[in-house]
This record gives C-alpha cells, structure tokens and sequence, in this order.
C-alpha cells in the first residue's frame, strides 16, 4: 500500500475548521480505495505561533515541508497580525523556494448553487484559472526610503522573465488542449509596455506550437468585466500573480460563495511537494461559530488527490461534494442554508460511503 506523509498547517481562523472535514474526507477515500494511505502531521504554524516567537513559522520550516509528498493548508491571516507579515512569514516562501510556479484555481457553479448572476447557470461557468506563482508583481522586489519623512519613496517593481511567462504558458496551454481548447491571456500590456509586452510576446511564441487552441488576449480591466457578464467564453485563464489573484477571486463569487473556492500550488517539474488550500482566508468573523463552508478545502483535497496520482479517488472526492450541493438540503449560511460545517461533513462522508 502506497503511504502518502502530509503535512498540515491548519493556520488561522476556520482554517483549522475547514482542513479537519478535508483531512476526515481524505482519509474515508483513502479507506474506501485500498491501495493508498495517508500519513498527516500537523504543523501548527501561522498567527498564534508568530505571536509567540514573532515568526509565522520556524527558521527550518522549508526543510521540513521538503520532506513531506504534499501540504495541506487551511487559511492564514488574524486581525492583530499586519497581512504582509503573514503572506510573506508563510505562504510566499512556499511558493517561490519550491518553484509553486503554477497556482491551479478552477471556477465552476455546480447544480443546485445559485450564482449571483442573472441568467446564468452551470452550463455558463466553468472554466480553469491558471494564475503565475512565483513573480510578476509578487516578486517582492522594491523598499523604501526616507522613511516617516513628507519625501519618504516605495518602489515596488513587478518581476516578469521570459522563462517565467513560457512555463506558465506551456502549462495553460497543456491544459486547455485537454479541454475546450480556448485559453484567454490576460495583461495590461497598454499600460505596461515592458512587462506585459514581454508577457504577450511569449504567449504569442508559445501559441504557434499548438495550432489547435484558439487564444484570446484581454486586458484586465476587459476580462474582469467578461468574467460578470460572459462567463461562459472562458475555458482555460492564464493571468500574473496579481491578475490571477484578483479574477480568481470574482470566479469564486460567480460560482456561489468563497467558501467553494480551491486552489493548488504546484511546481509542474517535481522536486518539491505541492500546497493545497482552499481561497477564502481566514474568516475571522465566523471563526469557532461552525459555520464555515468546508467544500472548498474539500475540492483543494481532491486535487491533492490527483497531483497525488488518485484520479479515481479525486473524481469519487467531487462526485460526493457534487451530490451534496445538488440536493439542496444540507448548505452553510454562505450558499443559502443554515446548516453548520460539521453537518457538511456528515453529508460527504455518507455520499462517498453510498457511492462506493
């Protein structure tokens, strides 16, 4: 039996809400398969350890990640911790020292969900956002100067290299051939003649070694628009980190609430165990009420499922979490139901058990 280590980093708020259904889910696959095991340690990184040693995580914390085949991540982010600290204590040193240069967010309104957008339904929205991971504009790149004075300078310059902009290509394009070959590439190369340039430049390279797929280039402010009242001409979104950030997040509220959103940080090329988290941050105004949607963990789950080599059990994963949206009775309060996260659970867990 194959054994699979790990890690988990609850984190902040209903991160460790959240990660628990993941983890009950994961493992009642896993036991239903029979050719594969999970082996999870918790790692209790994030807020409260910073408040106790001012570090979100310990100085070894990459190289004990590196040991472990994936990672599994709740939320980061409190109140009374500034949010750079905790994006770069944590998250941002995972994904840029592995190469996560692929951050995988799909976007899809399931039967029985209801978006926010008139006249439209799950045949309109599904598509898959693939969002660069590890430069453009979170490079980190910049400081400041003079700092407190009324001339007091921030620079922060945006990273963009050719190798950066073909792998991520590459993969979009990868990806898009195995579905509805379009892929839409994202920019705001009128604004930002070098960088952007660069990054339409190696796209357009890239599209001439798959003929089959059709390419559309947007500029950001035409695809955000696009992603409200088109939904349904996306198939395969490549953006930078910030683009890809900021449409993600409006692709999760199209598909019903923030609460389904999932994502996976990968580094296509091996190496380097791969981040699943689920994208609505630490919610902390719901925190410890047990309400808090844990489907998008779930789907993060069933990623890891498939980067893991389980497809079988990844597609049993989403076939379970689409039963449950599509029945309409067991919902948390984001998607219209006043139903509490541990009742979520026990609707998965039946599902997968009646679907053997």
């Amino acid at each position: 039996m194959k054994r699979h280590r790990i890690a988990v980093i609850p984190g902040d708020g209903i991160g460790p809400e959240v990660v628990d259904v993941g983890v009950r889910v994961l493992d009642e696959v896993a036991r239903a398969d029979g050719d594969f095991a999970f082996d999870f340690e918790e790692l209790p990184w994030g807020s409260a350890y910073f408040r106790e040693t001012g570090r979100m995580m310990p100085d070894d914390a990459l190289t004990v990640l590196r040991q472990f085949d994936a990672i599994y991540l709740g939320a980061v982010g409190s109140p009374d911790v500034p949010d750079h600290l905790t994006l770069w204590g944590l998250l941002l040193p995972i994904r840029q020292r592995f190469n996560q240069y692929v951050n995988l967010r799909p976007v899809k309104l399931f039967p029985g969900v209801v978006t926010p957008l008139r006249d439209k339904g799950p045949e309109d929205i599904d598509m898959v956002c693939v969002r660069e991971n590890s430069e453009g504009e979170y490079a980190g790149v910049g400081g400041r100067v003079h700092v407190g004075f009324e001339h007091e300078l921030a620079l922060q310059t945006d990273v963009f290299t050719r190798k950066g902009v073909d792998q991520i290509a590459r993969y979009a394009f990868d990806l898009a051939r195995g579905r509805r070959k379009h892929l839409a590439s994202i920019t705001k190369s009128n604004a930002s003649p070098f960088s952007y340039v660069l990054w339409d430049e190696v796209v357009a390279e890239v599209a001439l070694e798959y003929p089959d797929v059709e390419v559309t280039s947007l500029l950001i402010d035409a695809a955000a628009a696009f992603f409200v009242t088109r939904p349904e001409m996306f198939d395969v979104v490549v953006a930078s980190n910030l683009f890809g950030d900021i449409l993600t997040d409006i692709g999760a509220v199209i598909q019903g609430s923030m609460g389904l959103a999932a994502s996976a940080n990968l580094n296509p090329d091996g190496g380097y165990p791969g981040m699943f988290e689920p994208v609505h941050g630490s919610a902390p105004d719901i925190a410890g009420k047990g309400i808090a949607n844990p489907l998008g963990a779930v789907w993060a789950g069933a990623l890891m499922l498939e980067d893991l080599g389980h497809p079988e059990a990844a597609t049993r994963t989403m076939d379970a979490l689409r039963a449950v949206l599509a029945s309409g009775v067991v919902r948390t309060p984001d998607i219209g139901g006043q139903s509490g996260t541990s009742d979520v659970a026990d609707a998965l867990l039946d599902a997968l058990r009646t679907r053997k």
